[in-house]
Parts: C-alpha cells; sequence; structure tokens
C-alpha cells in the first residue's frame, strides 16, 4: 500500500512538474531573442507573424501540423506567411518550388504534400527532374509550372528570402519571427507543442507593445 501511495505521488507531482515547465514564462535569451534592429513589418495595425522553414528540415516537419492547428483559430490581427529559407545550394529548389506553388495559388493543395513526399517518401525533391516529375504527377501542369519556377520573378522572390534571412540574423529553421523583433525556434529540446506556446507569449508581448 505504501508504494502505491509513493508511485502516485511520484505521478502526481510529475504531472504538475510536467504542466509548469509548458506553461512558465518565457525568458529572453532561453525561449527567444530581441533583435537589435527590428525590421519593419507589412501591416502597422496587425500582428506579423512569419515561418522561415525548409521543405527537407525534419523539426520543419514537426512543427508544421502545429502551425496548421494554430492557423485555424489564429487571433483576428495576425498576419501570418510562410518564407522560405535558404542556406545551402540545394535549398534552393524548395525556395523556388514555394513560391511557385504560391503564384499557381495551389498552397493548399501542395504544400503539404511537399513535406509528405521528402519526409514520409524520402523523395528527393531537391533535384529539379525529379520535382518537375513529382509535380505533374500532383495534377499539376508540368510546363506552366516549370516556366514559373525559372522565372525572374521568382528569383527576385528567392533574393528577397536571403535578403530577410540576414536581416533577422537567422542562424537555422524554422524560425518564428514576431512582428519584426521577436524571434523563436522554441525552447532547445522542447516540443512542438512548446513553441507553438512561446509563439503565443511573444504575440501577446507584441500585442500589449502596441497598446
Amino acid at each position: 500500500m505504501i508504494k502505491l501511495i509513493a508511485i502516485v505521488i511520484v505521478a502526481i507531482v510529475t504531472g504538475l512538474f510536467g504542466m509548469t515547465s509548458v506553461h512558465a514564462e518565457i525568458v529572453e535569451g532561453r525561449d527567444y531573442k530581441v533583435l537589435e534592429n527590428p525590421q519593419p513589418t507589412q501591416h502597422n495595425d496587425r500582428i506579423e507573424v512569419i515561418e522561415f522553414f525548409w521543405y527537407g528540415c525534419p523539426h520543419c516537419n514537426s512543427l508544421h501540423p502545429h502551425i496548421k492547428e494554430w492557423l485555424k483559430n489564429k487571433p483576428s490581427d495576425i498576419d501570418f506567411r510562410y518564407v522560405p529559407a535558404i542556406f545551402r545550394d540545394n535549398w534552393i529548389p524548395g525556395a523556388k518550388a514555394f513560391y511557385t506553388i504560391e503564384t499557381l495559388d495551389i498552397m493548399e493543395t501542395v504544400h503539404d504534400k511537399i513535406y509528405d513526399a521528402i519526409h514520409r517518401d524520402k523523395i528527393n525533391l531537391t533535384d529539379e527532374s525529379v520535382l518537375f516529375g513529382w509535380v505533374e504527377k500532383q495534377g499539376v501542369d508540368k510546363e506552366e509550372f516549370v516556366k514559373i519556377y525559372n522565372s525572374f520573378t521568382t528569383q527576385n522572390q528567392v533574393a528577397r528570402s536571403n535578403q530577410m534571412m540576414r536581416q533577422y540574423q537567422l542562424t537555422g529553421v524554422p524560425a518564428l519571427v514576431i512582428e519584426g523583433k521577436y524571434i523563436t525556434s522554441g525552447r532547445q529540446g522542447g516540443a512542438p507543442q512548446n513553441t507553438i506556446h512561446i509563439l503565443d507569449e511573444i504575440i501577446d508581448m507584441a500585442r500589449k507593445s502596441k497598446e
């Protein structure tokens, strides 16, 4: 009986500790950083949230469904957008693919599929020939896709992504930038749910700073 009671107490304490760690106050330097030179946002009357990502990043893949769920009920004053990151040359096809599907207005049907193709099906979409063949199998007009993918407009968008990465002094992905000032990748070793909690807390800070 004593042993059983001890086990129950340990379980309760562990559960309470877990709840505390999930809902603990966020700390600058541990959970997020503040840019010395904040960048302008697109809409002064809204809270801007940008997720920098790479389709091939396993951590981005793990966070993605949680971001999608969060977006379903995001506050009305949030302006959210994805921006593909480019830290190496083999990240460029993913960035160009993102801007191409965005231009074609097929984000809803293809964005998630790219993550699945890479992480679940192990398809090498950094190889352009593989990428173009895969896109065609998704029912996308291959000729139109390749045309936009190689366009001057898409090249400019990729260049802009590179510029933004430098401005925000990013060192990895996923990275969430809030209001051009706060940057978080979640707590080191934390779960994706923890990252969402940190995001919500930073948004509250940003909102209060506008009052």
